[in-house]
């Protein structure tokens, strides 16, 4: 990409953005080096790494990387045989502890959650090199002053250096209180001057008061000496202080060698650090914009959804829909000064850039871009004074530029084309230039206030005239970007707003020629039908999202009522085969005792004995209920009408014609559902049955009114109170109520388990939960009602 191109289209801030939520200045290097890269691959590998930062910070709430430093040049020196030292070694440890608490970010995070292929994979690579941190932190504090423990001679060192310096300070305080010495002195304190123990000495007494001068005050007033009795004893604590020195640099070289011996491994944590830095400062950045990681397109086609400029505050930005590549490259936005142009020029090529660098874009999830080549833009004055090159020559200079380093995957974008001369030949160039942009297969956005590049717009198959919305009433522009509309230049409305007199305005357009008129009234047109489109469009997706809706509850109920009709068979099969395997077991009984007759004789069995016999294998037939076939000829021959009742044997159900569709169909209400259904799944019902149906379910309201809102299941088995519950909940639906309560009490639990059991999967259920306080909390359920 054009260095011009980042500059214009404000790259740059959107990285020095980015950059605040890094938390080291490894994070900050990897998103200076980073470029947008013109590779699909690439491309899609950073936006996939971006998106986990994203998911991963939706899940843990929190993934900074405190404590990392920038160790790469400590870990060189050690490399080398340099010696580091206390703050460079504690950068060191804290950038290792880093490491390890890094490496347990996604340990509580199943793949079943987010696989994160490319966060794990980095987080495996890190090595954990605890044991040099813990030697480190075990040598120096967190001051950066090696500690006595570092090792015995330090510590015997220090040992021998306090007893010394307790020496000289006994020494020295008893010189401070001697009065003989009291009015030689300057203050009676104790100080220091080139690291020895020195007094202030009046000059007067210079050879009274045996010692070494070290210095003396500024005004000569004041000598500051070293008395002769601490000589020795400072001399001591010099040549401690010189071992003291040696020993750190011994303990600090044993641990630079450490260092030094896993290098490499410390090299690719660091290496690991700054991209996972990267990587969750996107996501912080993602999270503070709103944005999201769009889609990569394979076929040049882009879909901008709710996008804004991310440079423009929240409050401010007005969101922008824009569609390109099928079957429009070229977009020619026209529109007011200040009305928002550039700034949706800027707009597009801005997000694609930071598409092409892996940073999230502030628009909505259905957004997608391709992956362009390159992104070119002509935008602003870019007037040289040094070449005294004018606005027009400027602005040539760079199409020409541009036009050289074009292919059918390029972006481009141009600010007022054709601007700054003739308007004629202006217009004229601006066409051309459209036109060889279009042949070489590129996709192009271009601003302009030229008429004639809003014909172009209109005719080119490849081509489109879009505008920025200007609201006459308020004389404001509202900075919306309207696709498929030419921008109207407004100057006679807003006039006749200003309160210009209408003949002036007459006058005016009287000077129009009849294109410009033509031109006028079609925009005008366009605008009308444009808006009037938009309200159907969103009325369309309106009663679309309701039809979804009401589709979604319908498969929903029709899934109830399957495996309502599942269980139901499942119980009835159940039941057909005990009473089987009973009748089964009453015939083997009864055989079993014919054949224990048939032994003793025939001759003394009793003819009560037989009938007792036969009247045991009449008990233990099943007892079947034959239906009756439906005659073909009558009940599904009958012409229906609209309030008809009619029988559906699929379902086994009764329902009402409630609308007649024609081709032999109906809409018929089963229920709560309304199906349609062909005339050959249909028998007619005479009305008599209607009339009985309607005192069936009159008879059953009036036995509901006297429903009560509880029912008590307290001692029941579970198998006892589903029978119940389910009777009462009929009857509670009837009376009208939205509301029960069923008393289980608390106990073991397995009633109330068995009540919710049953109660999740029952028709008439909306909802249900556990009592609050004031309703009985654990030994109460609410259920809601349909």
């Amino acid at each position: 990409m054009n260095d011009w191109t980042l500059k214009s289209l404000e790259y740059n801030q959107v990285k020095e953005m980015v950059k605040q939520y890094t938390s080291s200045s490894l994070g900050q290097e990897k998103i200076e080096q980073i470029t947008p890269s013109a590779d699909f691959l690439e491309v899609e590998k950073r936006l996939q790494a971006t998106a986990e930062g994203i998911d991963l910070l939706r899940l843990k709430g929190d993934i900074s990387l405190g404590g990392i430093r920038d160790i790469r040049s400590f870990v060189n020196r050690a490399q080398r045989g340099g010696m580091l030292y206390e703050n460079e070694l504690l950068d060191i440890a804290s950038t290792i502890r880093s490491s390890r608490k890094s490496k347990s970010l996604c340990k509580s995070i199943s793949e079943e959650e987010a696989a994160l292929p490319i966060v794990r994979g980095l987080l495996e690579r890190l090595i954990d090199l605890s044991e040099i941190a813990d030697r480190i932190e075990s040598c120096i504090d967190e001051t950066g002053v090696v500690l006595d423990r570092a090792s015995v001679s330090l510590a015997r060192i220090r040992q021998e250096m306090n007893r010394v310096k307790q020496a000289i300070n006994q020494t020295l305080q008893q010189i401070i209180r001697n009065t003989n010495y009291q009015k030689m002195m300057q203050e009676q304190i104790i100080t220091k001057r080139q690291d020895r123990y020195v007094i202030p000495i009046k000059q007067e007494y210079r050879g009274a008061f045996r010692g070494i001068i070290h210095d003396q005050s500024s005004s000569g007033a004041t000598l500051f000496i070293e008395p002769e009795s601490v000589v020795q004893l400072n001399n001591r604590l010099k040549e401690l202080e010189l071992k003291e020195k040696s020993e750190i640099e011994r303990i600090l070289r044993e641990l630079t060698v450490a260092v030094a011996e896993e290098a490499e491994a410390l090299m690719i944590n660091t290496e690991v650090l700054a991209e996972l830095d990267f990587i969750f400062a996107k996501a912080y950045f993602a999270k503070a914009m709103q944005a999201v990681v769009p889609r990569l397109s394979s076929d040049r086609s882009l879909k901008l959804m709710q996008a804004r400029h991310p440079l423009i505050p929240a409050e401010q930005v007005v969101p922008i829909d824009i569609r390109m590549g099928n079957p429009y490259q070229a977009i020619v936005i026209t529109g007011p000064n200040t009305g928002g142009k550039t700034v949706s020029l800027k707009t597009v090529g801005l997000l694609a850039l930071m598409t092409q660098t892996g940073f999230p874009i502030p628009a909505q999830e259905d957004s997608v871009i391709p992956v362009f080549s390159g992104v070119f833009a002509d935008i602003g004055d870019e007037q040289s004074i040094e070449q005294n090159l004018s606005t027009f020559s400027s602005h040539m200079t760079n199409i020409i530029t541009i036009l050289n380093q074009l292919d059918e995957q390029s972006l481009v974008l141009f600010d007022e084309l054709g601007a700054g001369t003739d308007p004629t030949e202006g217009a004229a160039l601006a066409i051309a230039i459209l036109e060889q942009i279009l042949s070489l297969g590129c996709s192009v956005i271009a601003t302009t206030h030229y008429n004639e590049l809003k014909l172009f717009a209109h005719s080119h198959p490849l081509a489109v005239n879009a505008s920025m919305e200007f609201d006459v009433e308020t004389l404001k522009p509202t900075y919306r970007l309207l696709i498929g509309v030419p921008g109207r230049s407004n100057a006679f409305a807003i006039s006749k707003r200003l309160g210009l007199p209408d003949s002036i305005i007459q006058a005016a357009k009287s000077h129009l020629s009849q294109d410009e008129s033509q031109l006028e009234e079609m925009i005008k047109s366009l605008t009308t039908e444009r808006k009037a489109a938009e309200v159907d469009r969103q009325e369309a997706a309106r009663l679309r999202e309701e039809a979804e809706q009401y589709t979604k509850e319908l498969e929903k109920k029709l899934k109830r009522l399957e495996e309502e009709k599942g269980k139901i068979k499942e119980k009835a099969r159940q039941e057909a085969m005990g009473i089987v395997r009973k009748a089964e077991r009453e015939a083997e009984e009864v055989l079993k005792q014919l054949r224990e007759w048939m032994k003793q004789g025939p001759q003394k069995v009793k003819e009560h004995q037989l009938f007792e016999v036969k009247k045991r294998l009449e008990k233990a037939m099943p007892k079947t209920k034959v239906l009756k076939p439906v005659r073909e000829n009558s009940a599904r021959k009958q012409k229906l009408k609209l309030g008809d009742e009619v029988y559906v044997p699929q379902f086994q159900q009764k329902g009402t014609i409630v609308e007649v569709l024609g081709k032999g169909e109906y809409q018929v209400q089963i229920g709560i559902m309304k199906m349609k259904l062909h005339r050959n799944q249909l028998e007619k019902r005479e009305s008599s049955q209607k009339k009985e149906t309607q005192k069936m379910v009159t008879s059953l309201r009036k036995q509901s009114l006297d429903v009560k809102p509880e029912l008590d299941l307290r001692g029941k088995l579970v198998e006892e109170a589903i029978v119940e519950i389910d009777q009462y909940l009929d009857r509670s639906l009837l009376a009208g109520l939205k509301r029960v309560f069923l008393i289980h009490g608390k106990g073991t639990g397995a009633l109330r388990t068995g009540v919710q059991g049953f109660l999740k999967t029952h028709r008439h259920v909306q909802s249900f939960r556990l009592g609050s306080h004031g309703e009985g909390g654990a030994g109460v359920t609410v259920v809601e009602l349909r």
